[in-house]
């Protein structure tokens, strides 16, 4: 009995988690030869100031890389 536990940042639509269970199911099947009546998958989306990234909380992060990249196209 496969389990899988996908841990995202909020914001996936409910389209793309619909996908994500889908393909990782049919991941499991063609893969490991799983029956998909047997698996479980769970996602837990998980709020950016919760979550951490290369030393830095995600939405800092995000923020930096932001500025960066504006440094970056006014440069050119």
């Amino acid at each position: 009995m496969p389990y899988v536990n996908i841990q995202i940042t909020k914001g996936a639509t409910r389209a793309q988690k619909a996908r994500l269970v889908r393909e990782v199911t049919g991941s499991l099947v063609r893969i490991l030869g799983k029956h998909p009546e047997h698996t479980h998958i769970v996602i837990q989306e998980i709020a950016e100031a919760n979550w951490g990234f290369s030393g830095l909380l995600t939405n800092d992060w995000k923020k930096q890389r932001s500025r960066k990249q504006m440094r970056t196209r006014s440069k050119t």
